[in-house]
């Protein structure tokens, strides 16, 4: 195995990977936790406020 398809490997599982973490961003499933940690800064600011 040569340096360059070595190369080729790593290029093509870092792709895969990066596939899967945009699959798993943008997937249903995990709508509701994300939508929940988007509103954890304006909770916080309204906990400093009172």
């Amino acid at each position: 195995m040569d340096v360059n398809t070595l190369r080729i490997i790593v290029t093509l599982l870092s792709l895969a990977a990066f596939i899967g973490v945009v699959r798993w961003a943008w997937s249903g499933r995990n709508q509701a936790a994300f939508t929940e940690a988007a509103q954890l800064p304006f909770l916080e600011e309204s906990k400093d406020k009172r």
